[in-house]
């Protein structure tokens, strides 16, 4: 069984929030907002598709997600007129959406018939990619790189649980679980700064 509809919807419109919060905070246009949360919330899977050769994308055959990413651009926009968005209000909403589509994409992948290896990486680019994408365009360091959070991490290692404990849990419990890891590694490493190890040369100098 896959993830519900409705959650589905729900990553959708988390991600355009993020992208919202990420333009404003450039002092973007309206027209540049829906943009930037066009491109954030569906980035990641209209890449996932391409890769997969999985057509027609699937926003051009269900126009709902379009409505629901237009609808979140509208009520942040008017939220944030009236009450200024919480402290760490875009990393939150990004993790949220990370953990769903992160598992989303694995699944995809799976029922495509690709192997389990593929469907991790699926879904860790389904997951980090519009994010990445959306701090581009909006000309900040991508979220994927900045030390001191754990985020195509904590989607690799989601995704990876998802499917290791397809067999022993069925494949929605292990979605929920693979989601519910995303999500605390992600809030974990916001609160306490977990990071990897850092990969340097001393020294270097060219030849």
């Amino acid at each position: 069984m896959k993830l519900p509809y409705l959650i589905d919807l729900i990553a959708v419109g988390v991600f355009a929030v993020s992208g919202c919060l990420a333009a404003g905070r450039k002092s973007l246009d309206w027209v540049g907002v829906l943009v930037i949360a066009v491109v954030t919330a569906m980035g990641g899977g209209t890449l996932r598709d391409l890769l997969l050769n999985r057509h027609p994308l699937y926003w051009t055959v269900d126009p709902n997600f379009l409505y629901v990413i237009a609808g979140a651009v509208v009520v942040t926009i008017a939220y944030v007129r009236y009450r200024p968005p919480p402290e760490h209000s875009l990393l939150i909403v990004d993790a949220i959406g990370l953990s769903i589509y992160s598992i989303v994409g694995a699944q995809i992948a799976e029922d495509l018939g690709r192997p389990a290896a593929i469907a991790v990486v699926m879904g860790t680019l389904t997951g980090t990619a519009g994010g990445v994408i959306r701090d581009m365009l909006v000309n900040d360091i991508p979220i994927l790189f900045r030390e001191g959070y754990l985020y195509a991490t904590a989607a690799m290692v989601g995704a990876t649980l998802y499917v290791l404990t397809q067999d022993a849990l069925g494949r929605e419990s292990a979605a929920f679980l693979g989601m519910a890891t995303v999500a605390a590694l992600r809030f974990v490493s916001i609160i306490w700064k977990w990071k990897l190890p850092r990969f340097k040369i001393e020294d270097w100098s060219s030849p």
